[in-house]
This record gives C-alpha cells, sequence and structure tokens, in this order.
C-alpha cells in the first residue's frame, strides 16, 4: 500500500466502482479500498452469513435455510430497465462480459382485490382485463403521442409544451378515467404516488417510453436482473479496473488523511500504512 497513485477510491459501491473502471481504462493507476470484506457498499448482495452478521445476528444458525453461498440477497433490492441507462453503460464499457443477466418474467398489480399481470405483449394487452374496450383505445392514443412527441420538433407538440403542461391536462384531452390514470402512473411511469399528476408531463413520457422501449428489447417485460444479485454490478465494473492494472483492498478500513504543504489532501491511511496520490 505504500506506493502513489493517480487516484485512491473508498468505498465499493456502484458510482464508485464505476468511476474506478473508468479511471483504470483511461490508464489511471488507481488503488480502491473498502473497510468491508464485500463489494458493494450499500448496494451489495449478501450470503446468508454475511447478511446475519451485518444485521448484528452473527452467531444466528443459518443452517435450516440450506447453504449460505445459495444465497443471494440484495440489501437495497431493484430491478433494470431493459433500455435504461445503467444498462447501455454496463453495454458500453463491456462489463457485461463479466455478468449474467435474467429477464424478468413480469409485473403484477392489485385491481378490486385480484392479481392482474401487466401485459407485456400486444396479445396480453388485448386480452387484459385491467381496461375496458374503449379504454385501450384511448390509451392507445395517448401512446402515439407520446412516442411521436420530441422535446426539439414542435411540430410533434401538437399544441402542447410538456415541459409546462401538467400530466393531469394529458390525461383530460384522452378523456382517461382514473382507472387508466393509475395503470400509467403506477405500473408503467412507476410513481410511488400521485403527485406526479400536478406536475409537468414530460417526465412521465419519458417514463413511459422508457418502459415500453425496454419491452421491445426482450418482450414479455422490460426488467433485467444480474443473476447472482445486484451485488454483481459494482464486482463487474471492479474486474473491469482490475483488469486494467487497478489495485483492490477489501478489509481494509479507513483510518484518515494526510494533507501537503500545499494544504490539499496527498495521501490515506490505513493499518499503520499510507498511500499517496499524486
Amino acid at each position: 500500500m505504500d506506493e502513489e497513485y493517480d487516484a485512491i477510491i473508498l468505498g465499493t459501491g456502484l458510482k464508485e466502482c464505476v468511476l474506478s473502471g473508468l479511471l483504470s481504462v483511461s490508464g489511471k493507476r488507481v488503488l480502491h479500498m473498502d473497510r468491508n470484506g464485500y463489494y458493494g457498499g450499500a448496494c451489495a448482495s449478501m450470503y446468508l452469513e454475511q447478511l446475519f452478521e451485518h444485521f448484528g445476528k452473527k452467531d444466528c444458525d443459518s443452517s435450516s435455510y440450506g447453504k449460505s453461498r445459495n444465497w443471494n440477497v440484495d440489501l437495497i433490492p431493484k430491478f433494470l430497465m431493459a433500455d435504461g441507462v445503467l444498462v447501455k453503460l454496463l453495454i458500453y464499457t463491456g462489463v457485461t462480459r463479466y455478468l449474467e443477466f435474467k429477464q424478468v418474467d413480469g409485473s403484477y398489480v392489485v385491481k378490486t382485490g385480484k392479481v392482474h399481470k401487466v401485459p407485456g405483449t400486444e396479445t396480453e394487452a388485448l386480452s387484459s382485463s385491467l381496461m375496458g374496450f374503449f379504454e385501450k383505445k384511448r390509451f392507445r392514443n395517448l401512446l402515439q403521442f407520446a412516442f411521436k412527441y420530441e422535446e426539439g420538433d414542435p411540430q410533434t407538440h401538437e399544441g402542447l409544451d410538456l415541459t409546462k403542461v401538467p400530466m393531469v391536462q394529458l390525461y383530460e384531452k384522452y378523456n382517461l378515467d382514473t382507472n387508466v390514470r393509475d395503470f400509467v402512473g403506477h405500473s408503467i411511469a412507476l410513481y410511488r404516488d400521485d403527485s406526479y399528476i400536478t406536475e409537468p408531463a414530460l417526465a412521465t413520457i419519458n417514463r413511459m417510453k422508457l418502459y415500453f422501449n425496454s419491452i421491445a428489447k426482450y418482450q414479455k417485460s422490460p426488467y433485467l436482473y444480474p443473476l447472482y444479485g445486484l451485488g454483481e454490478l459494482p464486482q463487474g465494473f471492479a474486474r473491469l479496473s482490475a483488469i486494467y492494472g487497478g489495485t483492490y483492498m477489501l478489509n481494509k478500513p479507513f483510518e484518515g488523511v494526510t494533507m501537503g504543504e500545499d494544504g490539499n489532501v496527498n495521501g490515506v491511511t490505513s493499518e499503520g500504512e499510507t498511500a499517496s496520490v499524486k
């Protein structure tokens, strides 16, 4: 550790590992440290033993749940949109070489006490009971407008500036009832509450485009998930960094920084050792 680096990065969360990977690819000498014995920080995927220890249950017997390493439990469970920025970044950087993904079969909503699958194909949309026949036709009109709309092309706006017009006005324009509004807002745009309807509609339209563009990638559903948990994402970028000369140190506690004569930080200390940064 008593060496000089171009960059020293503390913590192995996703953004830290992305930064580490990109710096290493660009030829920088990188030291990456984490006080934990695993990658991912707050977004790690843990074996059962790691999970129990993380929550202060180190002596808990997990044998009744099977082999510890057969489990990968996300601390912050999320899905990836197939056409989202993160997936594009994974493809662009080549990190997909180190990862395996599974397409999530679908998503479901509860309506009037019954569970319904959110349609992922045209056939499913036609047979779905989430909307009536006329509701589906009006919803289709909204989709056609959404995919035609380009922020920089006024000819696609139909007199509506979606950076100013609230989403509720767009719903009213296409005569969409509460049932369809709930479907769009929560099943497609994935909002947690209804506060979005009073905000500019452009954000919701972009979310709708992302959802359907993601479905178009692989059909069936818009969601992807790393086969061994979200913790694989930071590990993928860590592998990229290591291939290009990055140095990783787990179980390495951060103890402090050293200051240069100019008053700027010029190193990091840990367990009696000091790593210098240019």
